[in-house]
């Protein structure tokens, strides 16, 4: 990505970026079950968003019914984008109505010494807002560079750029980070006092997303090293870099 590009990504991303550090509390984000997991700290959201390459957008569909969708996103300064097809019904007619965007990520399996307290050790978030129209041409560049760049960071700067035809065919939607919650649980299991004698073994089994070995394209035109790949991109005062 050429140096004038990236300026103009993170000056437009850090605009957005709000003063405080805490996400407020609405009736919606209450964490009431185990609220002792529960966090409101904005940079915890940021965090699991950032973790995360999948979310699940729940939305209210043309004909009333109660619709969840996997999505890819991206997240720059405080705004998510959700990335789809133009040709999608439910995208476009979600601007301006009511939305969630929920992300999770498991970092392990707990193993208990009775069915009842086995678990999970996991970081989710809960986003609520609504559908924004992204129109604006250079935010359109700037959210399709970011999509990329997370795939494989500076991946956006070595290719061609979009056509008209291929910025018509896709559709961007935004949504505030403005009122959302955090969840996460960590540690091993939580037994009662009489199991702890159990000859069963209790523990966590960590889960990881990994990637594997890269798989060249079968009609590449020569051979080339294949592109770094990070599954967490660091951030820089709140812009992708």
């Amino acid at each position: 990505m050429s140096d004038q590009r990236l300026v103009a990504r993170e000056r437009l991303c850090n605009t957005r970026v709000m003063k405080d550090d805490i996400a407020p509390r609405s009736s919606r984000t209450q964490v009431r079950r185990r609220p002792q997991r529960g966090s409101y700290d904005r940079q915890s959201l940021y965090d699991v968003l950032d973790a995360s390459w999948v979310g699940h957008l729940g939305l209210t569909g043309a004909d009333g019914e109660p619709v969840v969708i996997p999505t890819t996103y991206v997240r720059i300064g405080n705004r998510a984008y959700v990335h789809g097809s133009s040709a999608a019904r439910l995208l476009t007619t979600t601007v301006g109505r009511p939305l969630c965007l929920a992300v999770t990520l498991l970092d392990g399996l707990v193993l208990a010494r009775s069915g009842f307290n086995h678990s999970m050790n996991y970081r989710s978030a809960v986003v609520f807002g609504v559908g924004l129209d992204v129109s604006e041409p250079r935010e359109i560049e700037m959210v399709l560079d970011a999509l990329v760049d997370r795939m494989s960071p500076g991946r956006s700067g070595q290719l061609r750029r979009p056509t008209g035809k291929e910025l018509a065919a896709t559709k961007l939607l935004a949504i505030d980070l403005t009122e959302a919650s955090v969840k996460i649980r960590t540690g091993g299991p939580i037994d009662e006092p009489e199991d702890l004698t159990a000859a069963v073994w209790a523990g966590v089994v960590p889960v990881a997303l990994v990637t594997g070995t890269p798989e060249p394209a079968a009609d590449l035109c020569q051979p080339l090293p294949p592109p770094e790949v990070d599954l967490a991109i660091p951030l820089r005062d709140g812009a992708w870099v």
